[in-house]
C-alpha cells in the first residue's frame, strides 16, 4: 500500500501582539523599507507590513510583555551590519546584547519600540569576506 504524505504548509504571516499596532507597524515598515497598506489606519486592531520576503501582522493586545520572546526575527542587511544597527537606533530600536567580534563576525540583539527582540546579522558581503 503506498504511503500518502501530508500536504506541505508555508508560513504566510508572523503575528505580533502590540499595544499600538499602527505605530509598531510603522517602525517595521521603515526597517523593511516597505509601504504602509492603504487600509491600515491609526486606532485599528490590526496593522500589516507586507514585503516579498515576509508578512508581519501587528494585533492589538494590551498585556504587558513579561519575558523574552520565544520567537524572533533575524535581519540580514544589504549593507554593513554596523551601519544598519546605527540606523535602527535612530528609528527607536535599542541594543540588548552585542555579540560582534573584532574579526567582523557576530551579531547584535536589539529590541523594537515595544521590546520585541530581533537580531541583526552580517550582510552577505560581510559573511563572504570573513569566510
Amino acid at each position: 500500500m503506498p504511503i500518502v504524505l501530508p500536504m506541505t504548509s508555508v508560513v504566510r504571516t508572523v503575528t505580533f501582539d502590540a499595544r499600538d499596532p499602527y505605530e509598531l507597524a510603522g517602525f517595521w515598515l521603515k526597517v523593511l523599507r516597505a509601504e504602509r497598506p492603504a487600509d491600515d489606519f491609526p486606532g485599528e486592531q490590526y496593522a500589516a507590513v507586507n514585503t516579498p520576503e515576509v508578512n508581519l501582522l501587528f494585533e492589538q493586545n494590551n498585556d504587558e510583555k513579561t519575558t523574552k520572546n520565544r520567537l524572533h526575527l533575524d535581519l540580514v542587511p544589504d549593507g554593513p551590519r554596523d551601519t544598519e544597527v546605527e540606523w535602527l537606533l535612530t528609528l527607536g530600536a535599542t541594543i540588548t546584547a552585542d555579540f560582534r567580534e573584532p574579526d567582523g563576525t557576530g551579531w547584535v540583539v536589539m529590541q523594537d519600540p515595544e521590546h520585541n527582540e530581533f537580531c541583526v546579522l552580517r550582510s552577505a558581503a560581510e559573511r563572504e569576506a570573513t569566510s
